[in-house]
């Protein structure tokens, strides 16, 4: 916890004076420039004693809707130093300390589960930034868990994505499955005991959570990267969602297991 403590105060500290009022800067003008969240979040991992380990690669340089299983709020620092994405989240987290500055940075949009019409908004801002080439990751359950097992994916929030995807103007639109997975803490395999202080679970308050991460030891997360595939408008969401889960299932078993997997095409 002192290396922690000294990591924060003269690399961590220093880097956020310097570069988050910058990065503020480029988004308020409308700019494009993921560097300084990439950084943001390698620091943060660090802080964290978090190693993430990657297979295969995030689609880019074209429209991508990212569908993956959801753990714990590290997820986005582990994605977030490895992938170029606009996270989608629950309206609640941007007010989270430290959680919410965290994932504003990189630029998250927020859905206010509450508000009907909230939903079709934050649809159709996805599909402008997917129009324009970008990646948006969604995490398809709709809520997180321990990381045992993948809850069923939303079938509706492919949809929606779908139909902003035409809106905005993209003829179609790569879905790429990606599985995360917290394999070791301390350098041994991740027991059923051990998820509950990595996963955020809605017993525990966040403060809690943040005081149970910092407090524990070095953990090793994979993301594993799956086949990226076309999602056109004639798609079928429901099809598209349970193929996409079956494959995160697959790869999230087998990471559990030890088992290697092999590298999905980009």
């Amino acid at each position: 916890m002192i290396l922690r403590s000294l990591f924060f105060i003269f690399c961590y500290v220093p880097f956020l004076i310097v570069f988050v009022p910058l990065q503020t800067i480029v988004s308020r003008l409308g700019l494009s420039w993921n560097l300084i969240p990439r950084w943001f979040h390698w620091f943060g991992c660090t802080f964290l004693a978090m190693k993430v380990n990657v297979i295969g690669a995030p689609s880019h340089d074209r429209a991508t809707l990212i569908v993956s299983n959801h753990i714990s709020w590290t997820d986005i620092i582990a994605v977030g130093s490895k992938a170029d994405v606009t996270f989608v989240a629950k309206s609640e987290i941007r007010n989270w300390f430290f959680v919410g500055f965290m994932a504003s940075l990189q630029r998250t949009l927020y859905v206010d589960r509450k508000r009907r019409g909230d939903a079709h908004r934050a649809s159709r801002e996805m599909g402008k930034r997917m129009a324009s080439g970008g990646a948006v990751l969604l995490f398809a359950e709709g809520q997180s868990d321990l990381g045992t097992h993948v809850l069923p994916f939303r079938s509706a929030l492919i949809g929606a994505a779908q139909h902003a995807m035409q809106d905005a103007g993209a003829a179609e639109v790569m879905i790429q499955p990606l599985t995360i997975a917290y394999t070791r803490l301390q350098g041994l395999p991740v027991g059923r005991s051990d998820r509950s202080f990595i996963a955020w679970i809605k017993s525990k308050s966040i403060r809690q959570n943040i005081r149970e991460i910092l407090t524990g030891g070095t953990r090793e997360v994979t993301l594993a990267f799956g086949t990226a595939r076309p999602l056109t408008a004639g798609s079928d969401r429901k099809v598209v969602a349970r193929e996409a889960e079956a494959e995160v299932r697959r790869m999230l078993v087998a990471l559990n297991r030890g088992t290697a997997l092999p590298v999905a095409a980009a």
